[in-house]
């Protein structure tokens, strides 16, 4: 789940509990409970009774229950079946499993650095079949 180079689940807020204000963890925390603020850390799961009133940065993202706020990953976010996200999610790889709800924007960072990709752009590669050399 983690990928290489991933360290063990360090830091857990436990289901009843509340945090208020911005959290910062090295390594990877689980999320549970409830967090009003946002969160910094190497990564980040959000079990299904988690909810997150803030913004997540991370090198990675696993939501299970609830997000509101925007995500910024800078490999990877990942959404299970029971999953609810409000906001903007920024990472070069996104994936939604059937049943997860999405609600906002998506913009996957450019790793070729095509300035056309990184406005929302399309970017034809090839021609289609049949098409003239004119737009």
């Amino acid at each position: 789940m983690f990928g290489k180079g991933s360290r063990k689940l360090e830091t857990i807020v436990g289901e009843g509990t509340r945090i208020a204000g911005q959290l910062s963890v090295k390594g990877t925390i689980r999320i549970d409970g409830i967090l009003e603020g946002d969160v910094h850390a190497d990564w980040v799961v959000v079990g299904e009774t988690g909810l997150i009133l803030g913004n997540i940065r991370s090198r990675g993202v696993v939501v299970g229950g609830t997000v509101e706020g925007n995500i910024e990953a800078a490999e990877t976010v990942e959404f299970m079946e029971k999953a609810a996200m409000t906001g903007e999610i920024r990472t070069p790889k996104l994936a939604l499993s059937e049943g997860a709800v999405f609600d906002g924007h998506s913009r996957m960072k450019d790793v070729t650095g095509h300035p056309e990709a990184q406005d929302g752009n399309v970017m034809t590669l090839l021609p289609a079949k049949g098409a003239s050399g004119s737009a």
